[in-house]
């Protein structure tokens, strides 16, 4: 495994723990309404994404590009006040220092990911391989779209990538990207639906991977000593 691509809202961050995304949801959906999408449509919708998914089956092209734009304010804004997954950034750095490469993968704006990793001092680790959602809403995972960008911004192949990832959706973009996957499920009815979706690993801490890229690399160092 030479290159890991993290989910971001989940193995990365939690994007909207001071600015719900139910909030957003709201917001996205009243703007949704206004230009033209039926209310039916979006009433009621909590998560902001399935919100881009309705009104994309209903909205003109201008229509989805707004909506985009301004999803992309709201995540950026959260990502802002957003928290730092507990050993995240223990991984990110372990993975680095290994000679591993590091990628995002998410159906969230590359602009918020990319504020987040900035501000938390991650975003060398990344470099341009940062891969959010793609002007075209039928893209997002488990579409594997930003996988493959992934991939081709890195220069590895499925074979050389493992993903984290948090959700149904992005154990289906890795399947489909013949990927590997460890889901992260810190609670347990997500670690029901993940291995209820297939998934063979779970962890409910990013510290028993940090441990793994810790353990591998100090036994390739030991191989390495007794040749």
């Amino acid at each position: 495994m030479t290159c890991v691509l993290f989910d971001f809202d989940g193995p990365l961050a939690d994007l909207f723990a001071h600015r719900p995304a139910v909030r957003v949801a709201e917001t996205l959906g009243r703007r949704a309404q206004k230009l033209g999408v039926p209310a039916g449509v979006v009433r009621g919708v909590r998560d902001p994404l399935l919100v881009l998914r309705k009104a994309a089956w209903h909205g003109a092209v201008n229509v989805i590009r707004e909506l985009q734009e301004l999803l992309a304010e709201e995540e950026t804004k959260a990502a802002r006040s957003a928290r730092l997954t507990p050993h995240a950034d223990g991984l990110v750095r372990s993975l680095a220092a290994s000679g591993r490469e590091v990628a995002v993968t998410t159906n969230n704006s590359a602009r918020a990911a990319t504020v987040f990793l900035k501000e938390r001092g991650l975003s060398r680790f990344f470099g341009p391989h940062i891969h959010g959602r793609a002007p075209d809403p039928t893209l997002l995972k488990p579409d594997p779209d930003c996988l493959t960008r992934a991939m081709t911004s890195t220069g590895t192949e499925p074979a050389e990538c493992l993903m984290i990832g948090d959700s149904v959706s992005d154990l289906e973009a890795a399947d489909k990207a013949g990927v590997s996957f460890v889901g992260y499920a810190r609670a347990p009815h997500k670690t029901v639906a993940l291995r209820n979706a297939g998934a063979i690993h779970v962890v409910g801490s990013l510290e028993v991977l940090v441990d793994m890229v810790r353990h591998q690399d100090s036994h390739s160092v030991q191989c390495a000593g007794s040749g």
